[in-house]
This record gives C-alpha cells, structure tokens and sequence, in this order.
C-alpha cells in the first residue's frame, strides 16, 4: 500500500498497481479497495490502476475530521490525481464511488477525466412523490431517518438488513437463514468504525445529483445488475436517457455488485469501453 496525504492533512492509503494510462477505481460504501482485487490481473495490463480506500473506510482512523461527507471524498480523489499528476483519467464508481464521481463533477467539473464506468446507483437515494427511482423505489424521507436511527443504534446489522430486505429476493432468503457469506460479512463489518460511515451516509441520502448528470461531457458505460438489491431497470435507463453519452449494460441476475457476479465479463466489458486491447465493445 501506498499514501497520499489531502489537503486538510488525513493520511489517505491507495494501492498502486500496473502501468499506461490511469484508471482510478473507487468502492462502495463499507467497502475498501480489496473489493477490486479480482480485476488487477486482467486491468493492469492496459492500465495503471489507482485504488484508493476512501475516507474513512479500509480500517484505518481517522485523524482530521472525524465527520467526513461526499464533498471530502470528492475532494480526496482531486487530491490523489493532483499527488500524482493524473490526467485524462478513467475512473470506476461502485454504489458511493458513483456517488463520489457525482460530486466530483459538479465540483470540479469533467476536464481531467476521460472516461466514466458507473455501476448500479441512482443520483438520488432518497424517494419521493416525483421521484421513485431511488432505493427500492419506496425510500422516502421518513423510511432514510429510520435507517439512520437503526444506524446508530445497531451499525452492522443495519447495514446488512439494508441490502439483504430490499429488490434482491435471494439475498432476503440467504440473510434469513444466516448463510456463511452473510456471517463473513458481518464479521469483517465488526472492525469499522460506524461514527465516520454514518457521517459519509447522512451525506450521501441528502445529495440529489440530477443536475450534474447534463453536464457530464465524456463517455460514460453504465452497469447495471438486473437482480440489484436496490434499483430496477428504470433507474438505469433514467440515467442512460439524460446523460449526453452513455451506454447500458445490465448483467442477468446480478445484485447490487454486477461487477462481481461476473469479474471477467466486467472487465471485458470495461477494457473494450475503454478502447484497450482485450475488451469488447459494450453492446
């Protein structure tokens, strides 16, 4: 593992792997950058890869602010392409890293990247009467501040519950019956801190990032996992429908993580967006 440090001092840990062009790779929310490891053979090849554990994430404290929000994680990978001079950058969001690619660009505009990969998230997670293209499509104000309660009063096991009690009828099923991948997940949910995940989470159910979607001026591929836990194939085409240029790709039966319900069509899929040798073209 590598560091660099932001601008407000937090020591921030990324891996480094690879060499050409850069592609930056960014996780979901309680996740950390090990979540990519079974795309480095595959991606290293065409690409040098940047993946960094965001704030408050990949187990380790944090000394600055104790309350991050997306617009820090934002700025955090501003930070990490000014550290290493990156331009031209492709970047990867899953779930919070779409989130935080959202926020970039209404921030900081589109100039420095090239390329988007965008899997599985909505640019507004909270429903409401106008908008039923959020979590579940019934995730209203009322139902996010229960969540956040439920937070801070059982962290892990809320967490779970808001994968495993949403669209995804398998994954209702398996938490039901406590199946060992669920109780490998909370066990490795055990050693995070909830305090800066629950700050980073307020954040993110009050960010609406519609109107940055207009403005987003390079190629975007959109990966959607047509079994997701939380969104269904109308959000995926909202997004297809407003952004300038995109394309769509939805994986049979996967959740919330298509890229890994299927590591090596995803990365055929994201070497071919991306114009590497390897790829194919993202129908």
């Amino acid at each position: 593992m590598e560091h660099f440090i932001a601008d407000d001092g937090e020591i921030l840990r990324l891996r480094i792997v690879g060499a050409g062009p850069p592609l930056i790779l960014l996780h979901g929310w309680t996740s950390g950058h090990t979540v990519w490891n079974p795309f480095l053979d595959a991606l290293s090849r065409h690409r040098r890869l940047f993946i960094p554990d965001a704030r408050g994430h990949g187990g380790h404290a944090l000394a600055a602010n104790p309350a991050p929000d997306v617009a820090r994680l934002a700025r955090d990978v501003r930070n990490l392409m000014d550290r290493f001079d990156l331009e031209r950058a492709a970047a990867v969001g899953h779930s919070m890293g779409a989130l935080t690619l959202w926020q970039y660009i209404g921030d900081f505009g589109c100039e420095r990247l090239a390329r988007l990969c965008l899997i599985d998230q909505s640019p507004k997670l909270v429903t409401d009467a106008g908008w039923p293209h959020g979590i579940y499509g019934d995730f209203d104000a009322a139902r996010s501040q229960r969540l956040i309660d439920a937070l801070e009063q059982g962290f892990v096991e809320s967490v779970l519950r808001l994968a495993a009690h949403g669209l995804n009828e398998r994954a209702r099923a398996s938490y039901d019956r406590d199946s060992g991948g669920w109780r490998t997940l909370r066990e490795a949910m055990r050693s995070l801190a909830p305090g800066p995940l629950i700050a980073i989470w307020r954040s993110l159910v009050a960010a609406d990032y519609r109107a940055v979607l207009p403005h987003i001026t390079v190629p975007v591929l959109l990966v959607h996992g047509e079994r997701s836990n939380f969104y269904t194939a109308a959000t995926a085409r909202y997004l297809l429908d407003r952004l300038p240029d995109a394309r769509l790709v939805s994986y049979e039966g996967a959740d919330h993580s298509p890229q890994l319900a299927d590591p090596d069509r995803f990365a055929a899929d994201l070497l071919g967006f991306l114009g590497d040798a390897g790829g194919r073209a993202a129908q």
